[in-house]
């Protein structure tokens, strides 16, 4: 008895077009330490998705509702893009809007 091993095809997002076309022109570089690389971005997330202490905060209900959308285009609890804002803003890799 033989298998169909087809495998699925699936478009590839905005976001994995732009990926490949990177890939595709040599547009990215290699790392000198590869290792070292990976251990930091490791820990770095290992940090910024561990649960800490519980805090209460009061919101607006307008902002509550635009946090929730936006937890919902990223693919996240809102709660979760909560700390993730909160942490890059103590980390200083919160950009600001310039305009």
């Amino acid at each position: 008895m033989q298998l169909n091993k087809k495998k699925a095809f699936f478009p590839l997002d905005e976001e994995e077009k732009k990926w490949m076309d990177e890939v595709e022109n040599g547009n990215l570089k290699s790392v000198s330490d590869l290792e070292s690389e990976k251990s930091e971005l490791i820990e770095s997330t290992r940090q910024s998705f561990s649960k800490g202490l519980r805090v209460n905060i009061r919101v607006s209900d307008f902002d509550l509702n635009k946090l929730k959308a936006k937890a919902i285009e990223e693919g996240m609890p809102y709660q979760t893009l909560i700390g993730s804002i909160l942490h890059q803003y103590v980390t200083g890799k919160l950009l600001r809007n310039q305009s």
